[in-house]
């Protein structure tokens, strides 16, 4: 059979891999704004709090029992564990910890969760080095950038196509932040950037399961690996992200170069990061802010008979599950986050487990939930109206939900996100002692006093 073997030319794209190289291997230390730093400080602190959070969960326990197996040497902490485990897995279990809860950081141009593979990487590789927090937080806003840059030069493109963009973009934030933070220089670089641009991770068929937090996870161990391997003079293609047949033109369709170099050095992506109060989808996040403001207004669940949501196609999409029959699932479905959002007035990891998605109440409240398209609503949006037992119809329009760029959280929320998820792993006092810590790491001399508070 023919084959369609048509292809851009070389000469269309310019030489990324390297671009990206020289940047990350040339940029200053601190080389942006107080503004900037802070978000770093801000995305470590979440992330951190999320990984804290999940390590008693199945999907880590699963996961550690695997890498056991490996007998692997003690190299690097699991966040909320005693163990340790080698670099790579520490990067793996991390990862898959950090967004087991679908409770971390968005960078809502792309929907990439950055910090699950990035953070994940570079945590483990200071822990082993004792590098300090400055050169960790340096590493972990470059390689943010990278990831985010490539993941705007793709998307939508290549998330439509069934990649999950977090873990097929996060092994090249991983590999950058991991190079600056091994001190390669710009050749090493390209070849790490090189190097993992043959390992994208993760199918959006995967989300609802375990594997949908193994991608970031497998991304921080990609990474990591890409720029241990760089480090000793293992070679890759120094045009493996743009070339006719490179990681950009072999898994999208859009490849928009200019998302890279625009503004490069100079606009930092993590500044468009943002936060979820709520532990599911962000996309459902809307639909829970407009049933949380129904609840308030002292709606109660008996007095509904139907729940009318209009939302862009994409809600539906990602998460249309009108039965799970699980925490993983529930996350997946605006119907059970219209739910939790009405009983509870919140939608927390406690609203996700396993007996809440399952319990009658609950059940008979989402079925009560009816979904239309409506694509001249934007996909961070939705239209809500209750239509109650006496005929009464309330609406809701939220534009933006609580935790978006236009209403985020602040430093007070992300604090109480912190202990709510760690207080019962590490206690009250030594989580505290954690968060302080988060917040002086660009001054940490060392990481290690960090990830032993991060140790019950």
């Amino acid at each position: 059979m023919a084959r369609n073997t048509q292809v851009a030319a070389d000469h269309d794209a310019p030489p990324i891999t390297r671009i990206l190289a020289d940047y990350v291997a040339g940029h200053r230390s601190r080389g942006w704004s107080d503004a900037v730093d802070h978000e770093a400080h801000r995305t470590f602190l979440n992330w951190l709090g999320c990984g804290v959070g999940a390590a008693r969960h199945e999907s880590v326990e699963a996961a550690l029992a695997a890498v056991r197996m490996l007998e692997p040497a003690p190299q690097a902490s699991i966040l909320g564990r005693a163990e340790k485990v080698d670099m790579a897995s520490a990067a793996l279990l991390n990862g898959i910890g950090s967004h087991t809860f679908d409770f971390d950081d968005t960078h809502l141009k792309t929907i990439i969760h950055p910090a699950g593979p990035v953070a994940s990487a570079l945590l483990a590789l200071a822990e082993h080095s004792g590098a300090s927090g400055r050169q960790l937080l340096d590493a972990l806003v470059l390689g943010i950038d990278v990831a985010c840059r490539l993941g705007n030069t793709v998307y939508p493109d290549h998330y439509d196509r069934g990649w999950h963009i977090t873990g097929t973009t996060g092994m090249f934030g991983a590999a950058a932040g991991c190079a600056r933070l091994l001190g390669l220089d710009a050749q090493q670089t390209q070849m790490a950037l090189g190097i993992a641009a043959s390992q994208p991770v993760g199918l959006r068929e995967q989300f609802g399961t375990m594997t949908k937090p193994f991608h970031p996870g497998g991304a921080a161990r990609a990474g990591l690996m890409a720029a241990l391997m760089a480090r000793h003079g293992y070679t890759a293609s120094p045009k493996a992200i743009e070339a006719p047949r490179g990681w950009a033109q072999v898994v999208s369709t859009k490849y928009a170069w200019n998302e890279v170099t625009d503004e490069l050095g100079e606009r930092f992506e993590i500044s468009f990061n943002s936060y979820k109060p709520f532990a599911c989808g962000i996309v459902i996040h809307p639909s829970i802010d407009a049933c949380v403001q129904l609840r308030e207004r002292g709606i109660a669940p008996g007095q509904i008979e139907r729940i009318e949501l209009k939302v862009h196609s994409l809600v539906l999409e990602l998460t249309g599950k009108k039965e799970p029959a699980d925490g993983l699932q529930g996350k997946f479905s605006v119907y059970h986050g219209c739910a939790a959002g009405l009983l509870f007035g919140r939608a927390a990891e406690a609203e996700f487990a396993d007996e809440i998605v399952n319990r009658p109440d609950v059940v008979a409240l989402r079925r009560k939930v009816v979904a239309t398209v409506d694509d001249s609503i934007d996909e961070a949006s939705v239209d809500v109206t209750a239509v109650l037992a006496d005929g009464r119809r309330e609406h809701v329009f939220v534009e933006h939900a609580i935790g978006s760029l236009q209403r985020p959280m602040s430093d007070a929320d992300l604090e109480a996100k912190f202990h709510g998820l760690s207080d019962d792993i590490l206690g009250t006092a030594r989580s505290g002692e954690l968060l302080r810590a988060c917040w002086a790491l660009g001054a940490a001399p060392d990481v290690r006093g960090l990830t032993a508070l991060a140790r019950p």
